[in-house]
């Protein structure tokens, strides 16, 4: 439940921190803004507070044209929580009820489609289809404003039916028609070719993204990833076709500048828009509260130090869970440089080669299908250790392991513990970065015994750290002053 004095509070003091996690509807206006609105404050009583922009849409409130809240960075909830409706609003930013409807979404969950939406209606104050439509408006504005599409095919794009429901939705949420949306932009952003879109995605200061990308770049897979020193750039492999993502940190050039993540994307298909924005804020940790968690850290003074020098360290997610998950048996008692050598052999033999232009990249990852009608024999590495790749793979194929943005983290975990080689250092590893738990100790990795052993404390002072001991284990590898020794 959304508490209306501390949420004033937040909107009075215009406390960018709870950008994404409410929305504060007017009712003397009828629109809709993010805590951090430069507007006038509104009274007390003339304001409601909810919990998505769905929930305000659906009550009849239009988006305000000056904090535009549809770009706010997302809700932390939704990345932390491992409850049904994280879940679910996991599975909606990433597109699932656009591509297999509310069915599909339910059948991911294992509930029914009448509890589904009874859940996201009680906790989220609107149902799966209102969420969708929420985030079909936030791509249409998107596309609209930044690229040279024509407007229908925009409507299309976004993963809209036709174009009187584009244009619809678009008047109810923004007050604006679509062409007036794309005037107002003002034609100042640098407009790419056909494919290609520029963005600047949002983040919650402090961000430490050289940190980030310094991590990322230690793990670049030859041929999907590549790290120029300047930009990061990696294949997507998306509902709709093949993507290309390249990215910087930079600091925004606005009257209070803030972090910001400048994004260029080249896609094969424009619906597959959202899905790869939402998988490239997955990779980048950028709906994390890192007040939050570093103030909670801060407690413990060990942390301290580390905090101080990195505030805002981010835990490197991924765009596909189960990418992770082979990156994570390839490197089981090897070098990440091994790891990243053997990875990329696998790739160069039964990758996909990508069909859009890469320019550093060339390929995306195999799929779950290529990896398990490969010979164990033949990958280039122990024989055992390509077993246990080969059977990960099948019971990815065949459904009986699930990784993907909606999955149950414990029931995954469980489905991992069972493959033969598969322990928990390797599942705890996936769960931390391929399914986005940001509550994973490795008690037995090498980098977290060194970080421990370097600052004076033993495995038992992890549970000072709880809920966010992924982000410690991070400064733990920091500490360990070896930031290539775990893959």
């Amino acid at each position: 439940m959304l508490d209306h004095a501390r949420c004033y509070r937040a909107v009075r003091s215009r406390d960018r921190r709870f950008d994404g996690c409410f929305v504060t509807a007017v009712a003397t206006t009828r629109i809709y803004c993010r805590p951090s609105c430069p507007a006038v404050t509104p009274r007390a009583i003339n304001v409601e507070f909810l919990p998505t922009a769905a929930a305000a849409q659906q009550r009849g409130f239009r988006a305000c044209k000056r904090c535009r809240p549809d770009a706010a960075p997302g809700s932390p909830e939704w990345d932390v929580r491992g409850d049904v409706a994280a879940r679910a609003m996991r599975l909606v930013v990433d597109g699932v009820v656009d591509r297999e409807g509310v069915g599909g979404l339910a059948r991911r969950l294992a509930y029914s489609e009448r509890h589904v939406a009874r859940v996201l209606t009680d906790e989220l104050g609107a149902g799966p289809l209102a969420l969708a439509r929420a985030q079909r408006a936030s791509a249409a504005r998107l596309l609209a404003e930044t690229t040279d599409m024509d407007l229908a095919a925009v409507a299309f794009a976004a993963g809209f039916g036709s174009v009187r429901q584009f244009n619809d939705t678009v008047r109810a949420v923004y007050a604006t028609t679509p062409t007036a949306l794309r005037q107002a932009a003002g034609r100042d952003r640098t407009i790419g070719p056909d494919g290609v879109v520029e963005l600047e995605l949002p983040v919650r200061d402090p961000f430490d993204g050289d940190e980030l990308l310094t991590f990322l770049a230690a793990r670049a897979v030859p041929g999907v990833e590549a790290w120029d020193g300047a930009r990061y750039h990696r294949a997507l492999d998306l509902p709709h076709g093949h993507g290309v993502a390249s990215l910087a940190p930079k600091v925004g050039a606005r009257a209070q500048p803030r972090a910001i993540v400048d994004l260029t994307l080249r896609l094969a298909d424009w619906r597959d828009l959202a899905p790869a924005v939402r998988r490239i804020r997955m990779l980048l940790d950028l709906d994390a509260d890192p007040m939050t968690i570093d103030e909670a850290l801060a407690e413990d003074p060990v942390l301290v130090p580390s905090l101080s020098a990195h505030p805002g360290r981010r835990v490197p997610g991924c765009v596909d869970p189960f990418e992770t998950a082979v990156k994570a048996v390839v490197g089981q008692q090897i070098s990440v440089a091994g790891a990243r050598t053997v990875v990329g052999r696998i790739v160069g033999a039964i990758g996909r080669p990508l069909t859009v232009d890469g320019g550093p990249v060339t390929h995306v990852f195999p799929s779950p299908d290529a990896l398990a009608a490969a010979d164990p024999a033949a990958l280039p590495m122990p024989r055992a250790r390509g077993r246990t790749l080969v059977e990960l793979a099948r019971r990815v194929a065949d459904g009986r392991i699930a990784l993907d943005a909606g999955v149950d983290r414990d029931g995954a975990t469980a489905s991992l513990l069972a493959v033969p080689g598969i322990g928990p250092w390797t599942a705890g590893y996936i769960r931390m970065r391929g399914l986005g738990d940001p509550d994973v100790f490795l008690p037995t990795d090498l980098g977290v015994r060194v970080g421990l052993r370097r600052l004076g404390v033993g495995n038992d002072r992890a549970e000072r750290w709880r809920p966010w001991r992924s982000y410690a284990l991070h400064h733990l590898w920091a500490a360990a002053g070896a930031p290539e020794a775990t893959p």
